[in-house]
C-alpha cells in the first residue's frame, strides 16, 4: 500500500515534470480534498496507507492537474472573502486581487445605507455576494452574458444568502439597452481586460481552461471599460461611483477615459504586488 507521504512525493515529482507551479502544495491540497483532511492532518498522518479507492481518486486529480486544469476546477471550489464558493469551467476563478476590490468598496461605503449596486460580469457571483452580505440595506444586481455562469452564481447565493436583495440577470452590457436595468449608486466590474495579444501568452491554466470571454475582449483589453464608462451617465445616480479592477499598466488610459467622461476624485489603488489594480471615481 502507498502511504500518504509516498503519494505526495510521487505526485509532486509528476507535477513538477508537467511544469505545474508549486507542485508540492498542489499535491497536498488535492490529497486533502480526497481524504477530507485539513492540510496539517497530512503531516500528522504521513504513514497512513491510502485505500485503493482513495488512491484512484487521487490519481485522477493529479492526472487532471498535470493537464494544467486549474486546481480550483478540480476540487470545484475556491476561497473568496471568507466564503467557499463553487466554481467550474464556466466562470473565471476569483482571485485575491478581486478580494481587494471588494474590500475597497466596503471600506468606502460602510457608513452608507440603501445603496443600489450593479455588478457587471458577475461570473461566479463572488463580488455581488460579498457586497450584499457586508453592506447595509443594499440592493445588488449581478449581470452576465453567460447563463451558465449565472447558474454558478445562483448556486453560491444559495450557500451565502442575505437579508438584503440580490438578483442575477442575463444581460449583455456591450449590446443590450441599459435602460432596462435602471439607475445605480455604485457600479463595479472586473471585466475582461487581457488584450488579444497578451492572451496568447497566458499560462495553460488560463488560456486553455478558463472561459475566454471572461479574460479577453479579443481586442486591446480596454473596450469594456470604454463602453461601461460611456454608459455611466445613463446608469449612475447623481454622485454615483464606479469601481473597476484593471490590468497591469492600464491605469493611465482608464484614468483619462474616466476624466474625459466627467468623473472626479479618481483614485488608483495598488495590489499587494505593487501593481495598479483598482480604479474608482465619482460622477458629479
Amino acid at each position: 500500500m502507498i502511504t500518504i507521504l509516498e503519494a505526495i512525493k510521487l505526485s509532486t515529482e509528476y507535477l513538477k515534470n508537467k511544469e505545474v507551479d508549486s507542485p508540492r502544495a498542489n499535491a497536498e491540497i488535492l490529497l486533502t480534498e480526497v481524504l477530507k483532511f485539513k492540510r496539517l492532518d497530512l503531516y500528522l498522518s504521513f504513514d497512513k496507507p491510502l485505500t485503493e479507492n482513495e488512491l484512484n481518486i487521487y490519481r485522477e486529480f493529479i492526472r487532471k492537474r498535470g493537464m494544467r486544469i486549474p486546481l480550483q476546477y478540480i476540487i470545484g471550489s475556491v476561497e473568496f472573502y471568507g466564503m467557499n464558493l463553487n466554481v467550474n469551467e464556466n466562470v473565471l476563478i476569483p482571485r485575491p486581487e478581486t478580494e481587494q476590490l471588494v474590500e475597497q468598496i466596503i471600506n468606502d461605503n460602510s457608513q452608507r445605507t440603501g445603496l443600489k449596486i450593479l455588478d457587471i460580469g458577475t461570473g461566479s457571483g463572488n463580488i455581488s455576494i460579498a457586497l450584499v452580505n457586508n453592506l447595509n440595506k443594499c440592493e445588488v444586481i449581478g449581470i452576465d452574458v453567460s447563463e451558465k455562469a449565472l447558474a454558478v452564481a445562483r448556486s453560491n447565493y444559495e450557500i451565502y444568502p442575505s437579508e438584503n436583495k440580490l438578483y442575477f440577470k442575463q444581460f449583455d452590457i456591450m449590446n443590450n439597452d441599459v435602460n432596462q436595468l435602471g439607475k445605480f449608486d455604485l457600479i463595479v466590474s472586473n471585466p475582461p481586460y487581457v488584450s488579444l495579444n497578451d492572451y496568447q501568452n497566458l499560462e495553460p491554466e488560463l488560456r486553455v481552461h478558463e472561459p475566454i470571454e471572461a479574460l479577453t475582449d479579443n481586442l486591446d483589453g480596454i473596450s469594456f471599460y470604454k463602453k461601461i464608462i460611456s454608459l455611466s451617465n445613463s446608469m449612475l445616480n447623481s454622485n454615483g461611483k464606479i469601481y473597476f479592477e484593471i490590468g497591469k499598466d492600464q491605469y493611465q488610459i482608464i484614468f483619462d477615459i474616466m476624466k474625459d467622461c466627467g468623473f472626479d476624485e479618481i483614485k488608483i489603488i495598488k495590489d499587494y504586488a505593487g501593481i495598479e489594480r483598482i480604479i474608482c471615481g465619482e460622477l458629479k
